[in-house]
């Protein structure tokens, strides 16, 4: 494509607008802080960009010092998917672990501490939460994401962390619309589907999204899914049955359309990100996600040229990129507006005695406890069978309990094993010490249910700790679901086994 000369022209400040670009480093390049001046409102921050919440602040402020009212956005939904504490774990339980506990409260009150954080280091737009109802159990890539399976559950705590989220100056972005639940692909890899009838996907995947946009959020983020009741054409991202049909008109939302990023394969293999990124504008969507994987000033260039091309050759109305680009600034002034929480105190609690995070930790839970059972009180081998990261979590994160339980008994070891003959290979890593089996989704995964039966016909006394959802019988002397593998379930669990 040929690149068309940048400038302060209209119709190039508008295409600039409605991107939210990623970019590699812990400070920003001089390329980002160059297009900020001319039209670019938007920066996504992920792990790579963050080494401590002092950092975040310099590099927030850098970026203000060029456009006072940048939308600064991360994926940052506690739980499994942290960005603010991508190399240590989360101080926050994610969605499954609240839904457990079913107190709106307490969730809005995580989301606010969340919030407060996030706003302290000059965040001021959250890709979440995730409203997908988790319908299928055997999804890749949603799991203990969701709040639950229940639709009317998952609505109540969608609505009362956007709720908290926002409370502390942070916009909320309610995601992957119209429900990213019932699939069983992994749309960072293919095109999943969901063939779900309309009254299904009326009463059940957009009840939460319902709850979302009376609650009052700001953003939804669209999903890559083919929802052929919907649209049998097009994905919903690219649909403007689905994004200006139903979410504009149907249910009355009016703040930001956000995509998800658009270097996914469920778009990038099959239109490119420009055609995508077109089409996506086209049908009602107002910021282009991209910067995950591609984060760089050429990946900007390519498709703010490929917006400008589509107006100047018809394809796409000038005055819909102008409504999108609209969109985007006034969102900026909303959050400019709101300040949050001043900077420098990202890392303190906001309040005495045990922090809200390891609070709902512990709440969450589920201990099951053998006839037998008797508290681990000398140094344990934890063996962690460990899947395939997913890809929105990323392999970056450590998880698991042997970090807290070597802090509570000095001397446990640890290993780590996956696929067949796991189970015989960690009885074997494991010799006379006591093994704590650390698990993840054991319900996905036949070489794990195997590698758990192994264990617990050789040691009866093993203690099995479930981080992902806990859909499979409990088994073991002891069985603890936490219902996530945040670094603050680990910490509850460790309790749990201790008997602390």
């Amino acid at each position: 494509m040929t690149t068309i000369a940048s400038g302060t022209d209209t119709l190039t400040r508008d295409a600039l607008a409605v991107l939210q670009p990623g970019f590699t480093g812990t400070s920003a390049p001089s390329w980002l802080l160059r297009r900020l001046g001319e039209g670019l409102t938007s920066v996504g921050l992920f792990g790579r960009n963050i080494s401590s919440p002092d950092q975040l602040a310099a590099l927030t402020a850098q970026l203000r010092a060029e456009r006072d009212d940048v939308l600064v956005a991360i994926d940052e939904e506690g739980g499994d998917v942290t960005r603010l504490e991508v190399r240590t774990g989360s101080s926050f339980p994610g969605n499954h672990a609240l839904g457990a506990v079913d107190d709106v409260a307490l969730t809005e009150a995580v989301a606010h501490e969340l919030g407060r954080r996030l706003a302290a280091c000059g965040v001021n737009l959250n890709w979440a939460p995730s409203a997908d109802i988790n319908s299928n159990p055997g999804n890749p890539v949603i799991g203990v994401r969701s709040f639950g399976a229940d639709t009317a559950l998952v609505a109540r705590h969608t609505a009362a962390y956007v709720t908290g989220l926002q409370s502390a100056g942070v916009a909320a972005c309610t995601k992957h619309f119209p429900g990213h639940g019932d699939t069983a692909v992994d749309s960072h890899h293919a095109l999943p589907r969901i063939d779900a009838e309309l009254p299904v996907l009326h009463s059940r995947e957009l009840a939460p999204f319902r709850a979302a946009v009376a609650a009052g959020t700001r953003a939804v983020m669209s999903a890559h899914i083919l929802v052929p009741a919907l649209d049998p054409a097009h994905p919903a991202t690219l649909s403007r049955r689905v994004l200006t049909g139903l979410l504009r008109e149907e249910l009355g939302f009016d703040g930001l359309i956000v995509t998800d990023g658009m270097e996914m394969q469920a778009i990038s293999a099959t239109y490119g990100i420009e055609r995508g990124s077109v089409l996506a504008i086209a049908a009602g969507a107002d910021a282009i996600c991209v910067g995950g994987g591609l984060a760089d000033e050429a990946t900007v260039l390519r498709l703010r040229d490929a917006l400008v091309t589509a107006v100047r050759s018809g394809e796409l109305p000038e005055e819909r990129l102008a409504d999108a680009a609209a969109r985007v600034r006034a969102l900026a002034s909303w959050t400019a507006e709101t300040h949050g929480t001043a900077p420098g105190t990202a890392s303190a609690p906001a309040a005495d005695g045990p922090e809200i995070g390891l609070v709902a930790a512990r709440r969450a839970l589920t201990v099951t406890r053998g006839q037998h059972y008797a508290p681990v009180t000398e140094a344990p081998y934890v063996a962690a069978f460990t899947p395939v990261a997913n890809i929105a979590v990323g392999d970056e994160t450590p998880w698991g309990v042997a970090a807290e339980l070597c802090r509570t008994l000095p001397g446990t070891e640890t290993g780590s094993f996956t696929g067949e003959g796991a189970g015989a290979e960690a009885l074997a890593a494991a010799g006379p010490r006591r093994v704590v089996a650390v698990v993840r989704d054991v319900h996905r995964h036949a070489w794990m249910a195997a590698a758990l039966d192994t264990l617990i016909a050789a040691r009866p006394d093993t203690v099995v700790v479930e981080m992902g959802v806990p859909q499979a019988p409990p088994c073991g002397a002891l069985h603890v679901a936490t219902h996530g593998a945040a670094r603050v379930c680990g910490l509850a669990a460790a309790e749990a086994i201790t008997g602390a």
